[in-house]
């Protein structure tokens, strides 16, 4: 037998109170007693009464859902990131939708529309080719953009420190007696300039020639699958170990593509870390599952899902304060592995 569904009034005659102080008691907001809100909820228990969260939504203008923008969701870096943000978000009373963009402005406009149209009350957009544009939105909504500078200042920006990162990763293969280059694939973002920045700056310190001939990055068309990327990656491999005596040193700006590397130098019976030194960038799952186990710089993924999923819904209630707008980049670190 189905159970019957009790109206607000109802509740507000059971409980001995108006209809507005149970809204304000269901909405936890506005003037009430500890010793009313009480009452109130044991009469909702009691009846077993549910709010229409949709009906709710389209009143207040709120769904109590945050949209999470991906790029590439196949990247173990982003899905593990999101799977965090995700969490804290489930863990402050909020619901998400993940959109993967595949890296398509297109399809991330398309998303954005979408998400507008789902009234979410908040959005996280993480990485990208370039600055993320708020006016894409017809409503104002608080944004907060992890490793993609937004275009105003207004928007919260969430990033790595990538330079630091760059310079670990080149000092250690220095270090290691080699002459670094910097692997890198053929899409541009301001997390990769900066890494690029961090990699010729290191060198120029430690007075070895960092001209783009250091810098070696593949075409579009190599990194369509993971057999073309590997295969442009073996000729990499073949030119590198042809012109310099080992050990070479490679610095992969993603741990995906220091993973690629690994697969290539074994299909070659190159030794690692005797003959190729291999740093990548991120921390990722894959890793760990990489073998040799992969060394490499680790981004903090629970500092960053902390700050940006904090900050936003502090903004979302109305609680963001005006120091808030301080962008202190998130600390990076080296993780020794066995690729050096």
């Amino acid at each position: 037998m189905a159970q019957k569904q009790v109206s607000i009034r109802e509740i507000a005659e059971l409980s001995g109170v108006s209809v507005a102080t149970v809204s304000r008691v269901i909405n936890n907001n506005g003037r009430f007693s500890e010793t009313t809100r009480q009452k109130v909820m044991a009469v909702i228990r009691e009846q077993g009464y549910e709010t229409n969260a949709m009906a709710k939504g389209l009143r207040m203008r709120k769904s109590n859902t945050v949209g999470i923008v991906v790029p590439d969701l196949n990247n173990s870096f982003f899905a593990d990131l999101v799977e965090k943000i995700e969490q804290q978000l489930f863990e402050t009373g909020y619901s998400t939708i993940i959109c993967d963009t595949a890296r398509d402005p297109y399809k991330e406009a398309g998303y954005l529309k979408m998400l507008e149209a789902k009234l979410v009350d908040g959005l996280i957009v993480i990485s990208g080719l370039k600055e993320f544009d708020s006016q894409q939105l017809s409503r104002h909504v608080p944004i907060v953009c992890i490793d993609r500078k937004p275009n105003t200042n207004k928007i919260k920006y969430i990033g790595s420190d990538h330079y630091k990162g760059a310079q670990l990763a080149t000092e250690k293969l220095i270090s290691a007696k080699t002459n670094p280059v910097l692997l890198a694939g053929s899409r541009d973002s301001p997390s990769l300039i900066d890494r690029i920045k961090g990699y010729q700056d290191t060198l120029s310190k430690n007075e070895l020639p960092a001209d783009n001939t250091s810098v070696i990055r593949l075409t579009e068309e190599e990194e369509q699958t993971p057999d073309t990327r590997r295969s442009a990656l073996r000729e990499i491999l073949r030119k590198l170990m042809t012109k310099s005596q080992p050990p070479i040193g490679i610095f992969a700006v993603s741990d995906t593509l220091a993973a690629d590397v690994l697969i290539a130098a074994h299909s070659m019976f190159i030794s690692v870390p005797s003959d190729l030194k291999v740093i990548g960038f991120d921390d990722a799952p894959i890793a760990r599952y990489c073998y040799p186990e992969l060394t490499t710089i680790r981004q903090n993924t629970d500092e960053i899902a902390v700050r940006a999923t904090s900050y936003l819904v502090s903004a979302i209630q109305g609680k963001t304060e005006q120091n808030s707008s301080i962008n202190k980049l998130v600390d990076v670190s080296l993780v020794n592995r066995s690729t050096v």
